[in-house]
């Protein structure tokens, strides 16, 4: 019967149910470190997107956990995401990969889709990677681009962090000024001139899908600030910003979204994007963990 008071002050209402339970973070953490071990403790997470498993290939891997053997997990059942985690090293860091993600589109709840995050955040890994396929909405860019996420805007209708707040996880109401870290963004900017590799930098908006979106549609996205569109990520990144880790996001797009000149698209010409594209975006991930 406890009220809702005023912001920054948000009581815990009987029988609200929390967004992510400690003990379920908990097993599921030792679940990964039963198959895995203890040794293989990751400092840095990566959640590998679409058509973007090349960078995993450059992991040397220790362990393979499948989803399925982790309890609270989802299943991917997207087409190119293999679901399953990857722990071993990259650029001499200890890192753990997430090889398939979880959508809203999907059927999960915002809740179920950053459940992983939690538990990666539980096995050690201070900062996440995130990357992602999108659709391209500036005339000025072009399919096979990168793009450095500077910021975000969260058209999804929905927030992971809904429902009651435990503490041990992050404070009621997280900051979001700065959700993609600065310092971090630096360093992949650095590795970019130096590889000679084109990289953008603007703002992703995350949709619901799974539809892709209608010409006026992308004209009201890009008249709300956003340069690239996508149907992941956000969520991803408020937990792991909600928990305080460091986060860093890239962006690959695959197909150009403009309305005067708009064509259909198709995952097969996305994927075969996305695979022509995969070596820049793995020499800039390998480059930045080499850095942190």
């Amino acid at each position: 019967m406890a009220a809702v008071l005023e912001r920054g002050s948000l009581d815990v209402i009987e029988g609200a149910e929390h967004a992510h339970r400690l003990d379920e973070v908990g097993a599921a953490a030792a679940a990964i470190r039963a198959i895995a071990g203890n040794e293989t403790a990751p400092e840095i997470a990566i959640v590998l997107g679409t058509g973007l498993g090349a960078l995993g290939d450059a992991i040397s891997v220790q362990s393979t956990v499948e989803y399925a053997d982790v309890p609270g997990f989802p299943l991917s059942t997207v087409e190119s995401h293999h679901g399953r985690l990857l722990l071993g090293t990259l650029g001499g860091k200890r890192v753990v990969a997430m090889q398939g993600r979880f959508h809203r589109y999907e059927g999960y709840s915002l809740q179920q889709v950053t459940f992983p995050v939690r538990v990666l955040q539980a096995l050690g890994a201070r900062t996440l990677v995130v990357s992602n396929a999108c659709g391209g909405m500036r005339a000025d860019w072009n399919a096979g681009d990168v793009m450095l996420i500077a910021d975000h805007i969260n058209l999804l209708g929905d927030s992971p962090l809904i429902g009651a707040n435990d503490d041990s996880f992050g404070p009621r109401f997280p900051d979001m000024s700065e959700p993609y870290d600065e310092s971090l963004r630096a360093i992949a900017r650095a590795v970019a001139k130096e590889r000679g590799i084109t990289l953008r930098e603007g703002v992703y908006v995350a949709v619901a899908g799974p539809n892709l979106e209608t010409r006026a549609e992308y004209r009201m996205l890009r008249t709300c600030g956003a340069d690239v569109v996508g149907m992941s990520t956000v969520p991803e990144v408020i937990v792991a910003k909600h928990g305080g880790m460091r986060v860093l996001g890239f962006s690959m797009i695959t197909d150009m979204c403009l309305p005067d000149s708009l064509e259909p698209a198709t995952l097969d010409k996305i994927l075969a994007v996305a695979r022509a594209a995969e070596p820049n975006l793995t020499a800039l991930v390998r480059g930045v963990v080499e850095r942190i």
